[in-house]
Order: structure tokens, then C-alpha cells, then sequence
């Protein structure tokens, strides 16, 4: 049986959905989806989760209408400045990741801006997958170990990934119903247990949150190995033989 993951990741699904269905423009869902994170970033630090992973804005997500985009990178302005400080002084330290290079010089600078603020903080690390995608993380560690003319292993490569300064996810969740990953953490998630929730991402609490972690403690998680050998059957079978 697991306890709280050290490690939740999630795909933060159905902004836009939960506007469109209250007759409001997509940005409006967008805005009240940053106050149900900032309800999910209080649930990890009063649950004892170490690092919260969400993706924010995927490399796919230019393809939006510019109305759209364009309001997302406003927001993410707007957020910066009213909430950094809340989180500094809660003991969040902040990551942004992904490909920085297609967001301006305000944003880029709003987000180191964010990482440095927080960067003594060890309560709960918060990554925000923003211009982010699973096949960019791969390519980049594999061009980053090129560059540098080492060899390309699982091994290295797993230390050139964007996130390899913290554990795999142990939980990722997907909300809004969809029943896949889409291009989030493809390599950090080839063992971490999938929840995939019907509420859509403004409508994702503190309950939805402890559902989730509930039947996270109800999986076995083997990694390649048996039941037997994961429960210590197998070793208490061989002190017993001996």
C-alpha cells in the first residue's frame, strides 16, 4: 500500500470547456483555472507532496486562436506578479520548463525572475510545463548530449531530460475526461500510475485531489517485478528455506 505520492504530475484539462459551457470567453475559463492551482498548490503543501508538476501551455498549444495565446501569455504575466509572493512566502520554490525561446523578452524575464525569488525554498517544488512538450524534452537531452559528445544511453539520457533534478511522477492525473497523455512527460512517466478525473480543470478540488491519492493508495506498484517479490514473499520464502 502507497502513502501520499512524493510526486504528482498533472494535465491540467478543460479551461476552455467549462467557459464555453457557461457561455463565457475561453480566457475567463483560463483565469478561474489559475484559482483552482492555487487551490492544488495549498492541498500538496497541506498533504505533504513534495513536487507538483502541471502543464500549463503546450508547444501544440500555438496553434490556438492568437486571441486565445495571446491572452494565456497575459495571464501568465498576471500571475507572476500576484502570486509569486504568496508562494515564495508558503515555501514554494518554482520551475518553469520547456523551450523559452518563442516567449518574449518580458515573459522570459518574469520567469527567471520567479525561479530566482523562490530558489532557497524546499517545502514543495512546483514545475510549470509552459512551451512545453514530451518529444521536445527527448530531442533536447539527446541534442544536449551530442553537443557535449556523449554517448546517448538511457542512462545519460535520463540526466539530460528537462525535469532530472527531481523524481519520476508517482501519480499523474489527467482531468476533463480525456483519456490520454498528450505529449506530457512521455519518458518520466513510464511508471508512474495514471488517474484520469471527469471534472473539468475549474472544477478540480481539494476532494477531487484526495480521490485521486486514494486510489493511488490502492495500486501495486511492481516496476518489472512480481507481486510476491514486491510484498517480500519472496525473500521471506528463501530465509525460511534457508
Amino acid at each position: 500500500m502507497n502513502q501520499v505520492p512524493h510526486h504528482v504530475a498533472i494535465v491540467m484539462d478543460g479551461n476552455g470547456r467549462w467557459a464555453t459551457q457557461r457561455f463565457l470567453p475561453r480566457i475567463a475559463g483560463h483565469k478561474q483555472g489559475v484559482d483552482s492551482l492555487n487551490r492544488c498548490v495549498r492541498a500538496c503543501l497541506e498533504r505533504g507532496i513534495g513536487v507538483l508538476t502541471v502543464f500549463a501551455f503546450s508547444s501544440e498549444n500555438w496553434n490556438r486562436p492568437s486571441e486565445e495565446v495571446s491572452g494565456l501569455m497575459a495571464l501568465l504575466a498576471l500571475s507572476l506578479s500576484r502570486e509569486v509572493p504568496s508562494l515564495n512566502a508558503n515555501g514554494v520554490r518554482i520551475h518553469f520548463v520547456g523551450d523559452r525561446q518563442r516567449l518574449s523578452e518580458k515573459v522570459q524575464a518574469g520567469l527567471a525572475q520567479a525561479e530566482l525569488s523562490t530558489a532557497g525554498n524546499q517545502r514543495l517544488i512546483f514545475n510549470v510545463c509552459f512551451n512545453y512538450g514530451g518529444r521536445w524534452d527527448i530531442a533536447q537531452a539527446a541534442q544536449k548530449l551530442a553537443s557535449r559528445g556523449e554517448a546517448i544511453t538511457e542512462l545519460s539520457l535520463d540526466r539530460a531530460m528537462a525535469l532530472a533534478y527531481v523524481p519520476d511522477p508517482d501519480l499523474l492525473i489527467r482531468t476533463g475526461g480525456e483519456l490520454r497523455i498528450s505529449n506530457f512527460l512521455l519518458w518520466q512517466a513510464a511508471y508512474s500510475e495514471l488517474h484520469f478525473s471527469d471534472k473539468l480543470w475549474p472544477e478540480f478540488d481539494e476532494a477531487a485531489l484526495d480521490e485521486a491519492i486514494a486510489v493511488y493508495r490502492t495500486r501495486e506498484r511492481r516496476f518489472g517485478q512480481t507481486s510476491a517479490q514486491v510484498s517480500g514473499h519472496d525473500k521471506n520464502q528463501i530465509e525460511k528455506a534457508a
